[in-house]
């Protein structure tokens, strides 16, 4: 599933490709991922339209039209943006596509279906509605440490609430609790400010520095964790053994005794 840094790069792509671009054709092949319109409603949004900006929040990325509507693109397990000028170059999976007057046609790929396209009309009333919790990366400290007041919870799914803080989602979440040497099992509320204090800081550095390398995990840090969050390894040289558990439903992973396990 796309997290922040995913999403993020996805939008960056469509801020520098499409804007103000005027578009002149819209095809739909696929309506299923249309949430709340039909193939016609869509078409009529767009045609002749121009995308005059963008804004991400957690993991929804916006495309606002020059008549202030935006265009949600939630882009689920397996949605993409392609970009092409020939036909011959049409992904496989695409489910519409958007011509615009240079040439240029964004395709919405989509192999398994499950992405949100969604026609809004009041973003604020929408994000209010689906109850989208701040973003990682705008969060004060001090929003971020007030979410741990009281939680019963285990830190992995408060960080993975995006009710309370949007954009982290099962490999980001277990990236900032073996950094910041702590298991994500932890009960949230039982952290201590200085452990807020620490989390909060990498969770900024982490996320920043994974937009910055636009969510190309082959060039992410070398002592990053994602890439032991396999069942190939076992032990993490000079840290203890890899362990695995299910933690708010998700697949976990961490290492044993270097994240200390607080309750």
């Amino acid at each position: 599933m796309p997290e922040l840094p995913e999403v993020n790069t996805v939008r960056n792509n469509f801020h520098l490709t499409v804007l103000h671009l005027n578009i002149i054709e819209v095809a739909v092949h696929d309506d299923v991922i249309l949430r709340n319109s039909s193939p016609k409603q869509f078409k009529q949004t767009l045609d002749g339209r121009r995308f005059v900006d963008t804004y991400r929040q957690g993991k929804y990325f916006f495309g606002i039209l020059d008549n202030g509507i935006h265009i949600l693109f939630h882009l689920g397990m397996t949605g993409d943006l392609i970009y092409y000028f020939t036909r011959d170059d049409q992904p496989k999976y695409e489910r519409f596509r958007i011509q615009f007057s240079d040439g240029m046609i964004l395709g919405y790929n989509d192999p398994r279906k499950f992405s949100n396209i969604l026609v809004i009309q009041n973003l604020p009333i929408y994000l209010q509605e689906i109850k989208l919790g701040p973003d990682a990366l705008v969060i004060s400290q001090e929003e971020f440490e007030a979410m741990f007041a009281n939680r019963k919870t285990s830190l992995k799914a408060l960080l993975m609430n995006q009710q309370l803080i949007a954009g982290i989602g099962n490999l980001y979440a277990d990236e900032i609790c073996y950094q910041a040497k702590i298991h994500p099992a932890s009960s949230a509320g039982a952290l201590s400010r200085r452990h807020l204090n620490v989390l909060y800081k990498l969770m900024r550095e982490i996320l920043q520095e994974a937009c910055d390398r636009e969510a190309y995990y082959q060039i992410y840090p070398d002592n990053w964790f994602w890439k032991w969050r396999s069942d190939d390894t076992k032990v993490l040289k000079g840290k203890g053994s890899v362990g695995k558990m299910k933690i708010a439903g998700r697949t976990t992973y961490f290492v044993e005794g270097y994240q200390k396990l607080i309750v």
